[in-house]
């Protein structure tokens, strides 16, 4: 499994879940937030962050709240049960089928090396 993350220029950066683990409040803070936060502030340090996630225990969780707080990402709402507001649908499903269009992989472990930097 990965973690895709976009803004409105593109793909940011993957995170791969290794060995079949199950997404947690712990992976997401400790390890996936931290890449994410740290490829957007890159080039500027000073950015500023919205981030727009679904309802998953691990989004929603005091922990996530507060780690994205200390880091001043703000969070934009997300409208429960409303399947026409996922961008996922709109904008990273169908570039992520466009990359994938013709390829051919050994094995879903070379498939996930494809994808993640």
């Amino acid at each position: 499994m990965i973690a895709c993350f976009f803004g409105y220029t593109g793909h940011v950066t993957t995170v791969a879940l290794e060995d079949r683990r199950t997404v947690n409040t712990d992976w997401y803070i400790t390890i996936c937030l931290p890449k994410v936060i740290n490829e957007l502030r890159r080039t500027n340090r000073n950015c500023f962050i919205i981030l727009h996630h679904d309802n998953a225990s691990c989004h929603t969780a005091r922990q996530t709240v507060d780690f994205l707080s200390s880091n001043n990402v703000e969070l934009m709402t997300y409208c429960p049960y409303s399947p026409d507001l996922s961008p996922n649908d709109f904008f990273l499903f169908p570039n992520i089928k466009n990359k994938m269009r013709g390829e051919r992989f050994e094995s879903p472990k070379a498939k996930l090396k494809h994808f993640v930097h």
